[in-house]
């Protein structure tokens, strides 16, 4: 059964699965205007998430026909994946940041043998093991399922007001999670009458219960060094000054106090960069320290493609130390290692 929740004032959300992945579903809110239903997210292009889709809409006394628009919180699969799918069945306009828009078009313009090569290096370079590597250069990896997302149709412009009729929805750039990750603010009186400045689509930025991955997604031929963590921990400020009555995010459940999880969250990262530093009192690759950084697991149980993600976060959290003057490279260490300083 399509599990549809009414939130009051015209949106309602859907409860889109995502295939064999503990999150297990991606919340897709409904937002009524003045020119028919807008979507925030979509969900995984996957057939039974298409098919909880449509039926969510026929139970909210619609159709993804009717659709006049979707707007795209970031760039991951179970956000973005089902937009090119609906555009097609409904003509409805697409948007997201520019910034997760160019990582969508790298994506579909990237040769697979480029982009495992490329990963390879970035893998090698992070000081990650042979046999962590060896599975990318085989031929069996040469495909790249979801290599074709849509590409959007407008950009979301941060601080300006998106082209709803009837509605005042304004994005807020929120980087960290991925480069251009939006949370958009409904600017209208709760329909709970909460205290508080509206409802929030948090995407994945501000979750209730999970602390999001910090990612990177450099372009191969740029070789500015990005601080994601930084960018997230900026952002993050930004949401909790907000005070919205009430967060609506893309996982788990809608919740208040959108500052107190703030804290929570600058709490947790500033705890992490101290518990990193005391491993770094010996010169670590940033696999080394993903290996005795503490997980929701252990690392021998990490499965490979998120051994591949918790080396990311730990470079994503090696940089931020950089920049604040707390670490720093190994001169000459091959691969590079870190010390604190």
């Amino acid at each position: 059964m399509t599990q549809v929740t009414d939130h009051g004032g015209g949106v309602r959300s859907l409860r889109v699965p995502i295939p064999d992945n503990p999150l297990g579903h991606t919340l897709v809110y409904v937002v009524d205007t003045d020119r028919g239903p807008v979507l925030i997210d979509t969900g995984w292009d996957d057939p039974e998430s298409w098919d909880t889709l449509t039926r969510g809409l026929t139970a909210c006394g619609t159709s993804v026909a009717d659709l006049h628009g979707v707007v795209i919180t970031h760039h991951h699969p179970d956000h973005h994946g089902l937009s090119g799918r609906v555009r097609e069945a409904s003509g409805a306009w697409i948007a997201m940041h520019a910034a997760d828009t160019a990582v969508v078009r790298r994506t579909r313009q990237a040769r697979p043998e480029r982009w495992f090569s490329y990963m390879a290096a970035k893998l090698a370079a992070a000081g990650a093991p042979e046999e962590h590597i060896a599975p990318l250069r085989q031929p069996r990896h040469r495909t790249l399922p979801g290599l074709s997302p849509a590409l959007p149709d407008r950009d979301i412009v941060p601080g300006e007001l998106l082209e709803l009729p009837g509605r005042r929805l304004r994005a807020i750039w929120t980087p960290g999670h991925t480069p251009g990750h939006v949370c958009l603010h409904l600017e209208e009186t709760h329909p709970a009458q909460l205290p508080g400045r509206g409802r929030l689509f948090s995407g994945d930025h501000l979750l209730p219960g999970i602390t999001p991955h910090i990612g990177l997604y450099e372009d191969p031929e740029d070789t500015t060094v990005t601080d994601p963590l930084g960018d997230y921990l900026d952002s993050l400020e930004r949401v909790g000054r907000l005070a919205p009555a009430e967060v609506l995010p893309a996982h788990q459940h809608p919740f208040s106090d959108a500052a107190a999880r703030v804290g929570e969250l600058l709490t947790h990262h500033e705890s992490r960069l101290t518990a990193l530093l005391a491993l770094l009192a010996e010169p670590l690759t940033p696999w080394q320290l993903a290996e005795r950084m503490e997980w929701n697991r252990p690392w021998e149980q990490i499965p490979y493609g998120s051994r591949t993600i918790a080396v990311s976060e730990a470079e994503a959290h090696l940089r931020r130390l950089v920049k604040l003057g707390r670490a720093e490279a190994v001169p000459g260490s091959e691969p590079v290692t870190y010390a604190a300083v």
